[in-house]
């Protein structure tokens, strides 16, 4: 991850996930550099993983484009929901030991 920007999104993805004791945290930065954080959502009725809750709170405020997002916590199950809205966007997973993974 050579962007800082990314870095910023590690920092409120990993801060979000400490303060929610959920599985999983999301940041992502649109086209336009303004972010957004969620965490996965589990419950009788629904599911949804870190990426596609962001992605979701994203859509509400609007976004066209996404930069970057990056998911710690629990593996994400999968990147295509972020890559179907815009195939550019660079998506990291920071496992349990810290270490980067392109997603």
């Amino acid at each position: 991850m050579n962007n800082p920007e990314d870095t910023k999104l590690v920092t409120l993805a990993s801060s979000t996930l400490a303060r929610s004791a959920t599985e999983q945290a999301a940041a992502l930065r649109d086209s336009t550099g303004r972010t957004y954080v969620a965490v996965n959502v589990v419950s009788p009725s629904l599911n949804l993983d870190a990426l596609q809750a962001v992605l979701t709170v994203a859509l509400a405020s609007g976004i066209t484009g996404i930069e970057s997002v990056v998911v710690v916590g629990s593996t994400p199950s999968d990147a295509r929901v972020i890559k179907d809205f815009d195939p550019n966007a660079t998506v990291f997973y920071i496992d349990s030991t810290g270490s980067e993974h392109s997603i």
